[in-house]
């Protein structure tokens, strides 16, 4: 199990925190960054919805960068990425909702 996360975002220290027990392991977008396959299995799995249009981050972005591809935004801002993303074993999940919880086994 690996999770993608940041470790200012309270969500995903939520997640981390009930993943705990798992060992998961743990990638910072901001700091350790995503490779280009993890990118691209995350596209593939979420299309346009890999990117949190409600962060800062894409506030802050001008109408034309907004415009980008997601991978071309991924690979210029990890951080505009909707997060927990976690993979098990090549399945993907995006967020710490209950539908992420009941497919990674936390209630």
């Amino acid at each position: 199990m690996r999770v993608f996360s940041l470790k200012s975002c309270d969500t995903c220290r939520k997640a981390l925190k009930a993943l705990a027990d798992r060992n998961p392991e743990v990638i910072d977008v901001r700091s350790d960054g995503v490779s280009a396959a993890d990118q691209a299995a995350m596209i593939a799995a979420f299309g346009a919805g890999v990117l949190n249009t409600r962060s800062t981050t894409w506030r802050n972005l001008s109408e034309e960068e907004r415009a980008k591809d997601p991978a071309v935004l991924l690979a210029q801002h990890p951080t505009l990425m909707k997060r927990p993303v976690i993979e098990i074993d090549g399945a993907w999940y995006q967020g710490w909702t209950p539908a992420t919880k009941a497919a990674v086994g936390v209630e």
